[in-house]
């Protein structure tokens, strides 16, 4: 299948193909003229290649057990894992600062309103 028909079915624009392609994460076959050629397997590595990008993952990340995943299975590529810990570490790090954020901003509001007068509160 070519790269217009592949972007077609998977709502995922070209540009965004070739860059999968660059990162190694799609391997069209090339043809002599320079179109590339997908398998009809191209569809489900790209629907991968979304879902691991919804989870936050980098394409270098998926890159390193990507083929994996979809000869085996998530269960059974033990390469997952640490991406997965490293992954959740870093969202809980984001959780904690923007706790923190919230807790100042919070802080800030209660100071301000704690400042004016009775009549303009809540304005």
């Amino acid at each position: 299948m070519k790269i217009g028909e592949l972007a077609s079915r998977t709502g995922i624009s070209i540009r965004s193909l070739r860059y999968y392609e660059q990162q190694g994460l799609l391997s069209p076959v090339r043809h002599e003229n320079g179109y590339r050629d997908y398998s009809p397997l191209a569809e489900e590595q790209v629907r991968t290649i979304q879902l691991y990008l919804g989870l936050g993952l980098s394409t270098e990340q998926i890159a390193g057990f990507l083929n994996c995943v979809l000869m085996n299975k998530e269960a059974f590529c033990k390469e997952v894992l640490p991406i997965y810990r490293q992954k959740l570490e870093e969202i809980d790090s984001q959780i904690k600062l923007l706790n923190n954020i919230k807790s100042n901003l919070e802080d800030r509001i209660q100071s301000i309103l704690e400042e004016q007068p009775i009549g303009e509160k809540e304005k």
